[in-house]
């Protein structure tokens, strides 16, 4: 699986387990929400700034997205 795929699955995966929607990430990450559902599907590529305002939205390091290991953040917010 690429980077792109990769991150798709960590992001949607953590979100999640933050108990946030897309609507809540895309406004705390200052993002459209039709951008963040096309990182979640592996439509687009995230820059690494991108990378960094969700990172930071999810409360997370912007290394937890591309691991291919599975990522287990707190529950927290």
């Amino acid at each position: 699986m690429d980077l792109k795929g990769i991150m798709a699955i960590n992001l949607r995966r953590i979100r999640h387990v933050k108990k946030m929607t897309q609507e809540e990430l895309a406004d705390s990450a200052g993002l459209s929400v039709r951008y963040i559902g096309a990182i979640e599907r592996a439509d687009v590529s995230a820059s690494v700034t991108v990378l960094g305002r969700i990172a930071e939205a999810l409360g997370i390091e912007a290394t937890d997205l591309i691991k291919r290991t599975a990522v287990h953040p707190h529950r927290t917010r």
